[in-house]
């Protein structure tokens, strides 16, 4: 069984075939889904999506970092009474980012320590977006650090020495298509890290891998990913399959 542990299924590009993707995913060996939120206008569709398939798609609650505007307080807010209302796998996706706007990242970075703390307090654990921000979101982590703390960097797109950070930390590496590309750069990042440390994910619609890079991605490519990695390892793919699957277990709940 493979494991797509980041995928926003739910988003209305999916909407005219989404149980044609379901069912190519679960025919590409994925057995389940974790669904990250975005922002309280994302809510709706991610429960709806659970509530047709409880036993394949798990959803996250958190406010995305890009979400994070002149409102996000209120949307914080948002976030807080859905944690105290029902169950979720996880805090996510929360974090920095860095690429779109800078001169929100004081807000950002509040809005991020807050789900920390929540994630702490529920006993969950984390999912983080860090987009040109991994430096920033590690420093935040070591503030906050105590033995609850614990996660995925999502489509983690640091160096070499950050990966070993992130891992010393107790934190996971979400692998997605970016493995695939001609560029080397996290490649070279996670050739050191072991099996046990590394996670599977799509970005389902984005980040599709080759050699569908620039069309829409979707749970199914997860299996592409895997078999990336097993080359790059230099490992049979039905051990990268047990150990992404197993690490993410661990991290998310059996």
């Amino acid at each position: 069984m493979l494991i797509d542990t980041h995928a926003h299924l739910y988003l209305p590009q999916f909407d005219p075939d989404r149980e044609e993707v379901l069912a190519r995913a679960k025919a590409a060996g994925v057995g389940r889904v974790y669904l990250p939120n975005i922002d309280m206008s994302s809510v709706e569709a991610l429960l709806e999506l659970e509530a047709a398939e409880p036993d394949f798609c798990f959803p996250m609650m958190g406010l995305h970092p890009c979400s994070v505007k002149a409102d996000w307080e209120r949307e914080l807010a948002g976030v807080e009474r859905w944690l105290s209302e029902r169950p979720f796998v996880a805090v996510g996706e929360i974090g920095l980012d860095l690429y779109w706007d800078e001169s929100t990242l004081a807000a950002q970075r509040e809005a991020f320590r807050r789900q920390v703390r929540w994630a702490k307090e529920l006993g969950l654990p984390i999912v983080i977006h860090s987009r040109e921000a991994t430096r920033q979101v590690l420093d935040l982590l070591q503030e906050e650090h105590d033995e609850r703390l614990r996660g995925i960097f999502h489509c983690f797109s640091g160096s070499a020495e950050e990966a070993r950070e992130t891992v010393e930390l107790g934190f996971y590496l979400g692998i997605g298509g970016v493995l695939t590309f001609k560029n080397a750069g996290l490649r070279e990042a996670i050739a050191d890290i072991p099996l046990e440390w590394l996670v599977l994910e799509t970005d389902a619609p984005y980040l599709a891998p080759m050699p569908y890079r620039g069309k829409r991605n979707e749970s199914a490519y997860v299996r592409l990913v895997a078999e990336r990695l097993a080359a790059l390892k230099n490992r049979p793919l039905e051990e990268v399959e047990a150990q992404t699957t197993a690490n993410a277990l661990k991290i998310f709940g059996a």
